[in-house]
């Protein structure tokens, strides 16, 4: 366990896949705000410590939310998602709200952490995500409510559909899980945008590690601190550190079209980093 004091801390479970990457993602944005930013998991908890002790997690959650990037066409159907005919994978700059550069995102192109499906526009997603952050929450990553987007078409905002990051969105997707499809009443269910936005960033560096099972990943879990150009290797398990924690997780099918995928929850492995 780190020895250092925390001066962000964000409510976390480990076998929340989607919360996981959120946290990496978190630590990403931190570093790139404020270098030499440290990070680690500890008691249900995911911990940031900053040169400037000062720095707070509205801080740190307000500029995220307010980074910005072109969102392109964001007149999309919800209905129209077939994967053959999917775009190829187009890069997101992503800038600071001073117009320097933040990040860049094009991780998608590995379909098999991909949840979203054919013409669902990643961009419109990720900025609707991005809108309905809510800076003054403590547990940013548990704040579920229902995510509405206005495109600039159109009088009045729709439902947006996440990216599917969120077991505790996606296990209750399915028909099978409740009776009827949710998708086909256009029910407007509650998902967390901050988790979903803060995985979409932090899947660009920490990417899992294959098992060899079809759609079966692999994530590590680190309780040192360690700054944001480890999280790749450590993540994956090309550089185990003592104590670290693995889990694994799918990325299943939730609806019968076969199309559209969820993370499932992650479950805890036998420690081999002792």
């Amino acid at each position: 366990m780190s020895d250092l004091t925390a001066n962000i801390t964000v409510p976390v479970d480990l076998t929340n896949p989607g919360q996981f990457f959120a946290c990496c993602g978190l630590l990403e944005l931190a570093d790139r705000l404020w270098p030499g930013a440290e990070g680690w998991f500890g008691l249900r908890a995911f911990c940031i410590r900053t040169v400037d002790q000062s720095k707070s997690l509205s801080e740190l959650i307000g500029e995220v939310r307010s980074t910005v990037f072109d969102v392109g066409n964001d007149t999309e159907s919800e209905d129209d998602d077939n994967d053959e005919e999917a775009p190829s994978v187009e890069p997101i700059h992503v800038q600071w709200k001073n117009n320097t550069p933040a990040i860049h995102l094009d991780w998608w192109s590995e379909k098999s952490i991909k949840p979203w499906a054919g013409s669902m526009k990643e961009r419109v997603i990720f900025r609707a995500m991005l809108d309905a952050i809510d800076p003054s929450k403590t547990d940013p990553l548990g704040d579920l409510k229902a995510v509405l987007y206005k495109p600039p078409t159109k009088k009045n905002p729709a439902k947006k559909e996440p990216f599917y990051f969120d077991p505790r969105r996606g296990n209750k997707s399915h028909p099978l899980d409740s009776g009827f499809s949710p998708d086909t009443h256009k029910m407007q269910a509650e998902c967390c945008p901050a988790l979903e936005a803060l995985c979409f960033i932090g899947l660009q560096r920490a990417r899992p590690a294959s098992t060899g099972v079809a759609n079966q990943s692999r994530y590590t879990a680190w309780t040192h601190h360690i700054p944001a150009s480890l999280i790749g290797p450590v993540v994956c398990g090309i550089a185990p550190i003592p104590g670290s924690l693995n889990y694994v997780f799918k990325n299943y099918f939730r609806t019968d079209q076969r199309k559209h995928k969820t993370f499932s929850q992650a479950i805890l492995e036998r420690n081999k980093n002792v």
